[in-house]
């Protein structure tokens, strides 16, 4: 039995064993999977849900959300066919209707977060995403808009928005870069009046600024629903001002009610300029083809675009979207924005799930604490994984149908650019590109980015426009306001130089004069009226202060001022001038007095520096000619004392052509010629010279320039109200209680006749102009030295004022066809004493006047000297052997320089030299001579010849 028993349970226990064995296998074994494969079940598992929720916010029924809604969907289909990204799991869009509302948007995102979505593609409008931005930060939900390019939405304030297009701020580049271009300076800007319009127009007005242009006029048109009635009024206003560039950043409800009203109103044709943002291009995109009167209505807009580049993976999506859709709806740029924007959370999704990221939510502390009653808040819950979710978003980089798809470190796409259109017929022309890289440019960015980058003005190019009106010539931008208001011009009340401005006795605002004239003239040159009014400015008793005058149109209180206006710099700064119309700048004016021969009279004609010059050079001649001649000539030999005689009065002889001494030498007959033609002209010079003084009346002046009256301490006098004092003072460094204001021609005379000594002054410091006009009645005094500033009379205009450029081309034709100088010739024409106003200048005869002469006869005299120190030398060399064999070895190797001296003081023997012709004569004839015989014999007698 036992047996029995215990041979059945043997098997018995060994069966239970091996069941429990296999139960603590199949127990064990998920525990030894996610020991060994930790990852590959974290991944597969738990992160990839099969489905991933996403919320989509933006107006169906509008031009941007007709296409955004096709191509999200497009997208979806797309990325969910794809196996490669997100393989498992479907991406799942609930779209929602905001009807650019932000009380709707706001209710329906607070709806999409119950539904536990990881992302929110869009708001549609800027002024939703201000309000969904913040319910996105909350619960760490990235929102990534599309279109939404208000600049101000900022990371700082939404950390959880990502701007998935352009922002205005770019968009704004562009349009201060377009007026930039064509050379305009003012714009009006009509704007939407919301977050959307408002900050644009913020962002252009800084745009502009950085290009000394400006917004001159602005305009809001409020949001939602607007009559006729209401754009007509802002358009009339647009209308009476000077700018005719206009700026239009609304929506396209509005934006083609005002084309039509601008139509209707005549503001649609020559002269203006139309600047539409993208709202224009996305809803001619979206919309094309549209009705005629609409499209008339645009004729020569410029028009902005989303720039997005050219590509096959583009194009095949056109393609699919034209059989899709058959063309109606467009796609524009924004609805491709919006297919990538579906690609970017995609994959950023992929992304998330290969860290490990799980999609969990937890509920918000603060929304339970709040008793939210029958709106449900505590079913909104925080996704716990959001911020892991936007970093991957803001890394993510691929290429889609707009381009290059990346985010900056300033989470903003990279590579901004735009298309710039031209409204034309039936269609939209392309004239360029701007992009953040090289600016304007004919050539797609593409192509640009591969270059170096280039903002010069010489490569920012466009292709022609064809602007309102149908014409082909950039229209100037603006006409003078058709406002009823007219010019403030301020005129100086002149006491003294009434020639050139005046007021009219018994009246108040008229004026006569030279610059009133030419302001006038110039005016009715201008292809536009320009109402004016001529105030004057000063109190009527003494000049005013131009100075003042000037800050007066930087302030506001005057338009423009005419008058005797100098161009200087401090003024220049804060005002713009027209093109001079009148020469100028300071000169000095001193009394003069006769000069009186005296008994030394015969010194004057050259200066000091020319007497010291011309004497070394008769002594340099004198000691050379002696050198060239000493061996040869008897006349320059003898005792020390008899040759010093000789050279002092050889040399000062040739100045009246009286030298007895010949000239033997060929190279002392060369310098004597130069230095004799030397002396015949400096002594001509010096008899007209002299017969000039002794015979015509000499004045002069203590006073020689600006140079002596800044060494000097006399008082100098100016005009009251000019420039003269400040530059004295401030760029001369003149000490103030030096100089005297003097306010009239008759207190000019007084005070350079009484002298420095009397009360008066010793010089005159006045703009040419006056001075030229006083001397023309004042012959005792002149101008003395140069004109020391440069500058010219201008009319003076608020800066950036197109008036001043339009005067200048008025003042430039005036000056062409010689009205200029008919207008000076009548008030300005110079009687009496103006033939002697010239500059006074010393009549003594400069060194700088001869240093030619004196030159080349330096380098004659140097090149005589050298040819006959070669010379000695020459002879040096081949009379030593014969001085060595009678004196000695040691001797001829000790004392050459006295050789040489020896040489040079030697005289030369005729006869010798004559033999030695002689000898070189019949040397030369037996070179021919073919009998040997006959040659030997010639030789010998040659040789006994010069042995006797």
């Amino acid at each position: 039995m036992l047996q029995s028993a215990s041979g059945i349970c043997g098997p018995l226990k060994g069966r239970c064993w091996s069941c429990k064995m296999r139960r603590v296998w199949l127990l064990s074994l998920p525990f030894l999977f996610l020991g060994v494969f930790p990852s590959v079940f974290s991944k597969d598992l738990t992160s990839r849900p099969a489905v991933v929720n996403v919320g989509g916010l933006f107006t169906f029924d509008s031009p941007i959300g007709r296409v955004a809604k096709i191509a999200i969907e497009e997208a979806v289909k797309d990325v969910n066919f794809n196996s490669s990204i997100l393989p498992g799991t479907t991406l799942a869009v609930t779209m929602q209707d905001t009807n650019c509302s932000g009380f709707l948007a706001m209710i329906q995102v607070l709806q999409l977060m119950k539904t536990d979505v990881v992302a929110i593609l869009g708001p549609q409008s800027s002024v939703v995403a201000h309000i969904t931005g913040l319910v996105a930060s909350e619960l760490k939900v990235p929102l990534l808009s599309f279109a939404a390019t208000d600049p101000t939405l900022s990371s700082l304030e939404y950390p959880y928005f990502v701007r998935a297009t352009q922002s205005d701020l770019n968009q704004m580049s562009a349009v201060a870069e377009l007026v930039d271009h064509y050379s305009w300076k003012e714009v009006t800007a009509i704007y939407l009046d919301d977050d959307y319009g408002r900050n644009a127009v913020s962002a252009l007005n800084d745009k502009l600024a950085e290009r000394r242009c400006k917004i001159s006029y602005k305009v809001g048109i409020p949001p939602g629903p607007v009559k006729r009635g209401e754009i007509m009024d802002v358009l009339v206003k647009v209308a009476l001002m000077e700018s005719r560039v206009i700026v239009l950043h609304v929506t396209p409800e509005s934006g083609f009610m005002v084309f039509s009203v601008a139509h209707y109103l005549a503001m649609m044709g020559n002269g203006y300029v139309w600047i539409a943002t993208d709202w224009l291009s996305s809803a001619l995109d979206s919309a094309s083809p549209f009705p005629s009167e609409t499209m008339e209505s645009l004729q020569g807009v410029l028009v902005l675009r989303q720039h997005t580049a050219d590509s096959d993976k583009k194009r095949a999506f056109a393609s699919r979207w034209n059989r899709l859709t058959g063309g109606s709806p467009g796609l524009n740029s924004y609805g491709l924005y919006a297919y990538d924007s579906v690609w970017l959370v995609a994959h950023a999704l992929e992304a998330f799930f290969e860290q490990g990221g799980v999609i969990s939510f937890s509920n918000d502390s603060r929304i339970n604490s709040t008793e939210g009653g029958g709106l449900h808040l505590e079913e909104m819950s925080i996704f716990n994984n959001g911020p892991l979710l936007l970093k991957n978003i803001l890394q993510t980089s691929f290429v889609g149908l707009t381009g290059p798809f990346q985010f900056n470190s300033d989470r903003c796409l990279i590579y901004p650019a735009y298309d710039i259109i031209n409204v034309v017929g039936t269609g939209l022309r392309r004239i360029g590109y701007w992009s953040n890289y090289s600016g304007l440019s004919t050539l797609p960015p593409e192509v640009l980015y591969g270059r170096p980058p280039n903002r010069s003005t010489e490569s920012q190019e466009l292709y022609g426009v064809i602007w309102p009106g149908e014409t082909l010539s950039k229209p100037r931008g603006w006409v003078f306001p058709n406002n009823g208001k007219q010019l403030r011009v301020g005129v100086p009340d002149r006491v003294s130089f009434r020639q050139f401005v005046s007021k009219v006795r018994g009246t108040e605002n008229m004026f006569k004069g030279f610059c009133i004239d030419v302001f006038v003239a110039a005016i009715n040159l201008l292809p536009y009226a320009v109402p004016y009014q001529l105030i004057p400015f000063g109190n009527g008793s003494e000049n005013p202060s131009y100075t003042e005058l000037v800050d007066l149109i930087a302030t506001g209180f005057f338009d423009a001022a005419v008058g005797d206006i100098a161009i200087v710099t401090n003024r220049t700064r804060i005002v713009d001038f027209t093109q001079p119309y009148a020469a100028s700048g300071l000169v000095v004016v001193a009394p003069l007095r006769k000069m009186n021969t005296g008994a030394w009279a015969f010194l004057r004609p050259f200066t000091p520096l020319m007497w010291i010059v011309t004497g070394a050079f008769f002594l340099v001649i004198g000691i050379v000619i002696w050198i060239l001649e000493h061996r040869t000539n008897d006349d320059f030999r003898g005792p020390p004392q008899k040759q010093l005689t000789t050279i002092l009065w050889f040399s000062f002889s040739t100045l009246f052509f009286a030298h007895r001494e010949n000239t033997a030498s060929t190279l002392g007959r060369i310098v004597l010629i130069i230095w004799l033609f030397v002396v015949l002209i400096i002594n001509s010079s010096y008899t007209a010279s002299l017969t000039s003084i002794l015979t015509v009346q000499q004045l002069s002046s203590p006073v020689k320039g600006i140079e002596s009256l800044i060494k000097g301490d006399e008082p100098i006098g100016y005009q009251v109200g000019s420039f003269a004092e400040h530059y004295l003072t401030e760029e001369l460094g003149i000490s103030k209680s030096r100089l005297i204001a003097l306010g009239s021609p008759d207190k000019y005379a007084r005070a350079l006749k009484d002298g420095p000594g009397n009360g008066g002054v010793a010089a005159l410091v006045d703009e040419l102009p006056y001075v030229e006009l006083f001397l023309s009645t004042q012959c005792s005094f002149r101008i003395v030295g140069p004109e020391f500033t440069k500058s010219g009379w201008g009319f003076a205009f608020p800066r950036d004022s197109p008036l001043a450029v339009d005067l200048s081309t008025a003042i430039l034709a005036l000056s062409e066809n010689g009205d200029l100088q008919r207008i000076h010739d009548k008030w300005l024409l110079q009687t009496g004493c103006s033939s002697d106003s010239a500059e006074i200048e010393s009549d003594r005869l400069h060194l700088r006047s001869f240093w030619g002469l004196f030159l080349i006869c330096g380098i004659a005299c140097f090149i005589a000297l050298f040819i006959y120190f070669l010379q000695i030398l020459h002879l040096l060399y081949h009379t030593a052997p014969a001085v060595a064999v009678s004196d000695g070895a040691s001797s001829s190797r000790s004392r050459p320089l006295q050789r040489f001296l020896s040489l040079m003081d030697e005289k030369e023997d005729p006869s010798k030299r004559s033999k030695k012709r002689k000898v070189e004569r019949a040397l030369s004839e037996s070179d021919i001579d073919i009998n040997p015989e006959r040659d030997n014999r010639r030789r010998q007698m040659g040789i006994q010849d010069e042995q006797q």
